[in-house]
């Protein structure tokens, strides 16, 4: 039931795809568009002191994330893994996403921002662009993101990343935690999932590849450098622009706040395929479940973690950014997020639940 009030109706209405939300969704898509292919906010940057409509972009994101963070950790201020989890956010965010570039662009500096990573921040692999940065961004590059990155994923699986670190990941547990249940459940959106996450991981490491071998080989193929340059730009426009801004945030209100994170992240399916392998897992205790479906509704991932309660089956899931909601939501404390050295023997077969099918079995 709607509390009484206009307060609680435009809540309601805002979280369960009303007319606000629709008008809201209108709202951040047009702002991306805006922001990515006019000068509009570079006025508005210059207006109030800032240098370029990035840096605005950047101190708009940032008090999101801030402000967002402040109303979750009132929120979950009962749970300490959630406290200290939007905390680290918040911290990360502010610090190493926004302070320390605006710092040393401020001093004539490479604006670096070392809370990202390839394939996510897929400037970081460009020769064109990386080659000429200091040694300590080269060597922090190259070994954050070929080695930290992985090693972190198999000891803590993509949470350490995608839930602590990331800024997209941060935005949706923080601004977006109120929209978080209308992440779609169904098992087209699995598949779609599935398809769509490994097809952006797959071009991204094409790209990058080409842009490696077309630095290689210098003037000596003028072909292979416009067809480069062009696929370049087309991932700029369809990935960065459209997919992580324009669709990603824009349409938090009727599509839930991981669609970019969910279905185009080329970073969280990286980490997805290591975690798979790791040693993270959301495990069960038997015979507890009641199956209130609280678990599956609001995560964000849209992970069907009932299925699994219900089986008795701790399970790791390549989608599951560890965000720890479906352990918080659980009235019997059925759900635990851990890091295990070994697996036990029914999560190393062949055939497991789906939990996109109702608990149906699939080979895997």
């Amino acid at each position: 039931m709607v509390r009484e009030g206009k307060l609680s109706w435009l809540t309601h209405d805002l979280t369960h795809r009303g007319v606000t939300a629709w008008l809201l969704t209108v709202l951040l898509t047009g702002f991306y568009l805006v922001l990515y292919y006019t000068e509009v906010f570079t006025s508005v940057a210059r207006a109030i002191g800032l240098d370029s409509k990035w840096t605005f972009y950047g101190l708009v994101y940032t008090s999101a994330i801030v402000v967002g963070g402040i109303f979750v950790l009132r929120k979950y201020r009962h749970n300490r893994y959630q406290v200290v989890r939007t905390s680290v956010v918040m911290f990360v965010q502010a610090v190493f996403a926004f302070s320390i570039p605006a710092i040393l662009k401020f001093f004539h500096q490479p604006e670096y921002y070392f809370s990202y990573f390839w394939p996510l921040k897929f400037d970081d692999f460009v020769p064109g662009t990386i080659f000429h940065l200091p040694l300590v961004y080269i060597l922090y590059s190259f070994l954050g993101s070929l080695l930290l990155v992985p090693v972190l994923g198999i000891f803590f699986g993509k949470r350490w990343y995608c839930s602590w670190v990331c800024g997209c990941g941060g935005l949706a547990n923080t601004a977006g935690d109120p929209l978080r249940h209308l992440t779609s459940k169904s098992s087209a959106a699995w598949k779609f999932e599935k398809i769509a996450i490994h097809t952006v991981l797959t071009v991204c490491v094409a790209l990058t590849a080409l842009l490696f071998v077309t630095w290689g080989v210098g003037n000596r193929a003028p072909a292979l450098a416009r067809f480069t340059s062009g696929f370049q730009t087309f991932y700029a426009f369809l990935v960065v622009a459209m997919l992580s801004g324009v669709v990603g945030a824009g349409l938090y209100p009727i599509g839930g706040t991981r669609i970019w994170c969910r279905n185009f992240c080329p970073m969280a399916a990286l980490l997805g395929l290591v975690q798979k392998f790791g040693r993270f897992r959301i495990t069960v205790k038997d015979n507890m479940c009641i199956s209130c479906g609280l678990c599956s509704k609001y995560c964000e991932m849209g992970i069907d973690v009932r299925s699994y309660a219900q089986a008795n089956q701790s399970f790791t899931r390549a989608s599951c950014v560890g965000c720890g909601l479906c352990a918080e939501v659980c009235p019997r404390g059925v759900l635990r997020l851990e890091n295990v050295r070994r697996r036990h023997p029914q999560e190393l077969a062949l055939v497991q639940i789906s939990p996109a099918r109702g608990g149906s079995r699939v080979a895997i």
